[in-house]
């Protein structure tokens, strides 16, 4: 592997550290056995692995001209007419670009997100876009973000709306199962800033087998376990909202569905679960608790110290809360792995309020008229440690406010007995992607290669921000945070590509055998060079929005990834060869 000048002048700062260089072309897991695919070692393979597919080119690109504030969201394909629709939350519209040249996409027109059904809703904003069988589904939230959403569907070929359905509160994804039979929305149920009103959680599943016009609407929801909050909150699942029900503080937020349609898994990410719900009956069957990454094993460390300006992955007395955004699925001998990109998530509640309001309320007054609610995160040096679990040296080290002692953690886990004093810490997110068994059993994490990759790729911009080129200035708050994902297959080998929301780029890993994955490369176009903002081209910032599309349905006849990036507002086409 090539170094520039200044990686090569940078290694200096960072010898001895714990930093690991990867070979981009290196297989981090070399080893068979289910330990080693859970753990992977942290030292450099001697064996480099030849790798003929899964490489991006990037192909095309376009520019919305809407700098932060959502320019380019999520993205869907039509391989019908060649069309690409792209949520635009800047404009409150849906673009529609033409893909008949990946080289260079053409925006065609705009979709306006208005009340399709005026009489009975007032739409808020469009969160998520699908594409099956000519249909274009569209997840509309209220106004009032707590009221019941809608799914708009419309046709592909002219662009013309078709029917309204009613959704769950805050539809923030949708999903058609592969054959376009059912579509189905993940609907969140955020509670309102000031917390007084906490819808519930629910999965909405369109049946569209007998087609558009004989659709059947059912909601599939979580009251049928609010008897089990004790049972699941034992195992790790994470219900904690003031007062809530095991319904009202689930909230799903990503949806995959398996191969064969029956079964949808839908990630709940504040929770640390996944939800597993029959298609076909509209009910969930079971949450699935994730558990906790461990980051003090070698090859699971992180980088959680903003302050030293130096990359420094290492091993520490933290867990790690998978919390997954984006999830997908494959077959491997028979069998359905789910691939999760483990972001992170915190609650935090802010509603307009004044001063003397917002303290008659009980809540904490920010100023500017601004109210908090109810946050779940807390400061590491503000944590009361246990010292029956922490020495004095772990302890000043852990709660150094020059140190790490700035990282993010939750206050609502790790202190078992209640008795203000933390036996354990947990941190928001992974920092990793893993691939689990359909019934949430962990088969592989990545453990701190992400970090390890970009560490000896980029240690002059390690854990950059998605608007800034400060370095370290995400090391203390869930780090590159991979959120973006879609698992695509080139000829027999099958693939997962994951955007890191805040560092940018994606990481490229066969995973055709889900027990031991290989990394294949680190594709980024960010200009380091330039400051990001308006009027500025600074490459491609907050991948968010993923859709593969299989070499067959392409225009070009080659498989292509399309990326939506929400900060520079910009829709990027790659070719995977």
């Amino acid at each position: 592997m090539e170094l520039s000048a200044v990686d090569l002048s940078y290694r200096k700062y960072f010898q001895g550290a714990l930093v690991t260089p990867f070979l981009l072309i290196a297989c981090a897991v070399t080893s068979n056995s289910m330990a080693s695919a859970l753990h992977p070692s942290n030292k450099m393979t001697n064996a480099i692995q030849a790798v003929s597919t899964g490489h991006l080119i990037q192909v095309g690109r376009y520019e919305s001209g809407i700098f932060a504030d959502g320019g380019a969201e999520i993205v869907a394909f039509d391989k019908a007419t060649h069309k690409v629709f792209v949520i635009n939350s800047g404009d409150n519209t849906i673009d529609v670009l033409d893909l008949t040249d990946p080289a260079a996409p053409v925006k065609l027109t705009t979709l306006a997100v208005f009340d399709q059904d005026s009489a009975t809703f007032t739409s808020g904003g469009a969160n998520s876009v699908a594409v099956a069988n000519g249909l274009l589904a569209v997840a509309v939230e209220a106004d009032n973000k707590q009221a019941a959403g809608r799914i708009y569907l419309y046709n592909t070929d002219d662009n013309s709306f078709a029917v309204a359905f009613m959704a769950g509160a805050l539809p923030d994804m949708v999903k058609f199962s592969p054959d376009g039979n059912y579509l189905l929305s993940a609907n969140e149920g955020e509670p309102s800033g000031d917390y007084k009103n906490d819808p519930e959680g629910s999965i909405t599943v369109v049946n569209l087998t007998a087609g558009v016009a004989s659709a059947t609407v059912k909601q599939a929801g979580f009251r049928a376990f609010n008897a089990q909050i004790e049972s699941l909150r034992a195992d790790g699942v994470r219900i904690f909202g003031p007062g809530a029900t095991v319904a009202m503080d689930l909230e799903p937020e990503y949806i995959t569905i398996s191969a064969d349609g029956t079964t949808a898994y839908v990630s709940l990410q504040e929770n640390n679960a996944i939800a597993l719900v029959d298609i076909a009956t509209a009910t969930v069957t079971k949450i699935a608790a994730l558990g906790f990454k461990d980051h003090s094993l070698q090859g699971m460390g992180l980088d959680a110290n903003k302050n030293d300006q130096v990359p420094v992955i290492e091993s520490l007395p933290i867990f790690g809360m998978y919390m997954p955004d984006s999830i997908d699925s494959y077959t491997f001998n028979g069998n359905t792995y789910l691939v999760t990109a483990n972001e992170g998530d915190g609650r935090e509640y802010i509603y307009s309020a004044d001063s003397a309001s917002c303290l008659n309320a009980s809540h904490t007054d920010l100023g500017d008229d601004e109210c908090l609610s109810y946050s779940d995160e807390i400061s590491l040096e503000d944590l009361n440690l246990d010292t029956k679990q922490f020495s004095a040296a772990q302890i000043a080290m852990l709660q150094n406010g020059k140190g790490i002692g700035d990282l993010t953690v939750t206050k609502t886990h790790g202190d078992a007995n209640a008795d203000g004093a933390y036996e354990a810490i947990y941190a928001y997110g992974a920092r990793s992607f893993s691939i689990w068994t359909a019934n949430g059993k962990q088969v592989f994490d990545s453990g701190d290669q992400i970090e390890q990759i970009i560490a000896d790729r980029s240690p002059l911009f390690f854990n950059l921000s998605n608007d800034k080129n400060s370095v370290e200035n995400r090391s203390d708050n869930k780090g590159p945070e991979p959120e973006g994902l879609a698992v695509g297959q080139i000829g027999e080998r099958t693939y997962a590509f994951v955007g890191l929301e805040r560092q940018g780029g994606i990481m490229v890993f066969d995973i055709s055998n889900p027990f031991a994955p290989a990394f294949v490369e680190y594709t980024s176009n960010r200009d380091m060079s330039v400051t990001p903002g308006e009027g500025v081209d600074a490459g491609d910032l907050g991948p968010e929005g993923f859709a593969f599309v299989k070499a067959k349905d392409s225009p070009n006849g080659t498989a292509l990834l399309l990326i939506g990036n929400e900060v520079s507002g910009t829709t990027t086409i790659y070719e995977v060869r």
